[in-house]
């Protein structure tokens, strides 16, 4: 396997430059993950599949999903294309490589460990700072804007993660690269720390909850539960601000509402039970 691997490496960096596959191969990488896992959820819903474990029953509308895709292309071509072309510098500057040979496997797992827990260090208070009153009605009030097109309460769909005001891309994105900055670390590290950013935050919008979600198998992740919740309440009531874990908001008690809401749901889910 890691034969292969080094094999399909040495085919990119004799063909391509450092500077094409740092910034035009990760745009194509995003490109390819954030659609290709976010598509499949309009389908669900659109058709009705696997309804029973969607979280809310609200559908959205063709025309909500329709503006997310496009808003979503201007957004990436506009402005996550030209940040990758010009953080080039920066990342070769910290000590990005894409040289052989690839990193070890306990290296990468490591970094990206790292990557996720400062991620979502950052990423819990710039998010809470855009839910206070003057930015997020300048500013976040766009990632909530497709899903509350009908009423104050929303249901996310996997596309949604990445719909958001081109400042919001720029604020919160730099939760998503600090950690690969600090580091420097190979290309192969930061495109898989990017393919498992991405797929997290599209199932946290995902709007369903499988038996498979990983948030049944990870006590400290959240999921798409977890973040659904944040979609359904009043800006200045939401909490549930983390990316990914649970612990941050735990900490500081902005997951106080979710928490009552699953004790509500479970003493319902008992009562339910005993009168069957």
């Amino acid at each position: 396997m890691a034969s292969l691997l080094e094999s399909c490496w040495l085919y990119l960096i004799t063909h391509f430059s450092d500077f094409q596959l740092a910034s035009l191969g990760s745009f194509i990488l995003h490109e390819s993950v954030f659609f290709l896992s976010g598509l499949p959820f309009i389908y669900l819903e659109r058709a009705g599949y696997l309804s029973k474990y969607k979280i809310q029953s609200k559908n959205n509308t063709p025309a909500a999903q329709e503006k997310c895709i496009t808003r979503l292309l201007l957004y990436h071509f506009g402005v996550n294309l030209p940040v990758m072309v010009l953080s080039y510098p920066v990342f070769r500057y910290m000590g990005m490589r894409s040289t052989l040979p690839l990193p070890s496997w306990k290296v990468v797992l490591l970094q990206i460990l790292f990557y996720f827990i400062l991620e979502d260090f950052v990423f819990y208070w710039g998010h809470r700072i855009l839910h206070t009153k003057w930015l997020y009605k300048h500013v976040h009030s766009i990632h909530h804007e497709l899903i509350c097109l009908m009423t104050r309460y929303a249901t996310p769909f996997g596309l949604t993660s990445e719909y958001a005001h081109p400042a919001e891309i720029l604020f919160l994105g730099f939760a998503t690269i600090v950690g690969p900055a600090i580091t420097g670390p190979h290309l192969f590290t930061l495109w898989l720390w990017m393919i498992l950013r991405v797929l997290e935050t599209v199932e946290a919008h995902c709007g369903y909850h499988f038996p498979w979600s990983p948030s049944n198998f990870f006590p400290l992740y959240g999921g798409a539960d977890f973040h659904d919740y944040h979609h359904r309440i009043l800006y200045t009531k939401s909490g549930n601000y983390s990316s990914t874990f649970i612990y941050m908001d735990w900490i500081f008690g902005t997951d106080k509402g979710y928490r009552k809401l699953k004790e509500l749901q479970n003493i319902g889910a008992e009562v339910g039970n005993k009168l069957m």
